[in-house]
C-alpha cells in the first residue's frame, strides 16, 4: 500500500490530501488535480482578490444582473437554503459587516452606531435575486456584498472527493486549515480517519495565558475524537483571530442577525455527509448555541454535532450533542 502526502497554499490556508493506494502515480496525479481545483476555486470565490468571480459579481449586481457559471450559482444557492434553515445565522452577505467592525482584511475595530446601522441595511439574503432560469445574480440594492468566507472552504473539499471518487481512490483525508476536513474510505491501519476537537476550557486557556499550558494539558486536551468515513467535518470557535477595544475583547464571526460578534457558543462542530453544509453550519450553529441544533436535525437527519456553551465565567462551559456523545 502506497501512500501519497501532497499540500498547497490556498484560500488564505493550508491544504492538505493524504492518499492511500497501489500505484503512486496515479495517487500523485489525482492529488495534483484536487489541488489544482482547489486553487482554481480560490480564484472564483476570493473576496479580497479583484479578478475573482465574487468580486466582479459584487461590483456589478448592484447596476445589472450578472450571469456567472452555473456551478458558482447552485452554490449560492445552496447557501440560500442554508441560511434559511439556521434562521440567518449564516449568511454569506456579511461582508458589510465584517468591513464595519475592520475585520475584513484588517486587525478589528468597533463600529460607530451609525456605521452599524448603515452596514446592517445591506446585510440579508432577500438582498440577493436569484434567476435561476438564467443564472443570474443582481443585488436589490448598492453596498450589498457576497463573502464566501464560511462556506468556500467547505465547497472546495466536496469537490474535492467527487474528483478523488472519479479517479476510483477508495482511501483519503483532506483537510484545509484543520477547520474542515473530508474523510474517504479509512487508512489502512483503521475502521475510519479521527479527528480530535480541542477542549474549549484548553482553548480559552490558551488564549488567554499560553504560557501557563503544560505539555501534557496540551496533550490531554481533547473534548473528543470524531471518526469519520466518507463525511467531511467542520469546526468553528469564537478564539483565533480577535482584538481588543477598551476593556473587553471581541472575536471574529460576527453574528449577521444583529451586526454583532456571535455570544451564541465557545465552539460548534459538525459532522455530514456535505462537507459544504458542514462549514455553513458550524459557522450558524455557533452563533445559535444549542437551540440551533433542532434547525440542523429538521435540515439535514445525517448530522452530528457538538456545541459548547459558556455556563458561568472563564473555563466553564456546558456540551450539548446531536446524535452522539461527546465524551
Amino acid at each position: 500500500m502506497e501512500t501519497v502526502i501532497l499540500a498547497r497554499h490556498a484560500m488564505a490556508t493550508r491544504f492538505e490530501i493524504v492518499l492511500h493506494g497501489d500505484n503512486e502515480s496515479h495517487l500523485q496525479a489525482a492529488g495534483q488535480e484536487v489541488l489544482d481545483e482547489i486553487e482554481r476555486l480560490d480564484k472564483q470565490l476570493s473576496f479580497y482578490d479583484p479578478h475573482s468571480q465574487i468580486s466582479r459579481l459584487n461590483a456589478r449586481a448592484a447596476r445589472e444582473s450578472v450571469r456567472i457559471e452555473p456551478r458558482l450559482f447552485d452554490l449560492l444557492f445552496r447557501a440560500r437554503r442554508l441560511s434559511e434553515a439556521l434562521d440567518g445565522a449564516f449568511d454569506i452577505t456579511v461582508a458589510p459587516l465584517m468591513k464595519a467592525w475592520g475585520l475584513a482584511g484588517g486587525t478589528g475595530r468597533v463600529p460607530s452606531g451609525e456605521e452599524l446601522m448603515a452596514a446592517r441595511a445591506k446585510v440579508g439574503m432577500e438582498h440577493v435575486i436569484l434567476d435561476a432560469e438564467r443564472s443570474e445574480v443582481r443585488f436589490d440594492r448598492e453596498g450589498v456584498l457576497l463573502d464566501l468566507g464560511a462556506i468556500g472552504k467547505g465547497y472546495a473539499l466536496e469537490e474535492a472527493a467527487e474528483i478523488l471518487r472519479e479517479a476510483e481512490i477508495e482511501n483519503a483525508f483532506i483537510h484545509g486549515g484543520t477547520s474542515t476536513a473530508y474523510a474517504i474510505g479509512a487508512p489502512p491501519d483503521s475502521d475510519s480517519w479521527k479527528i480530535a476537537v480541542e477542549d474549549p476550557t484548553f482553548s480559552e486557556r490558551a488564549m488567554l495565558d499560553p504560557g501557563s499550558i503544560t505539555e501534557k494539558e496540551r496533550a490531554d486536551s481533547q473534548l473528543t475524537t470524531i471518526a469519520l468515513r466518507d463525511e467531511g467535518v467542520s469546526v468553528s470557535a469564537i478564539w483565533g483571530k480577535r482584538f481588543q477595544s477598551h476593556d473587553r475583547t471581541y472575536g471574529h464571526v460576527l453574528d449577521p442577525r444583529i451586526g454583532r460578534p456571535t455570544e451564541g457558543a465557545a465552539l460548534a462542530a459538525v459532522v455530514s455527509p456535505s462537507a459544504t453544509d458542514t462549514d455553513a453550519m458550524a459557522t450558524g450553529l455557533l452563533t445559535l448555541g444549542k437551540e440551533g441544533m433542532t434547525r440542523l436535525e429538521q435540515h439535514n437527519s445525517n448530522i452530528r454535532a457538538w456545541v459548547a456553551e459558556r455556563i458561568d465565567g472563564p473555563g466553564q462551559f456546558k456540551i450539548h450533542t446531536l446524535g452522539i456523545d461527546p465524551r
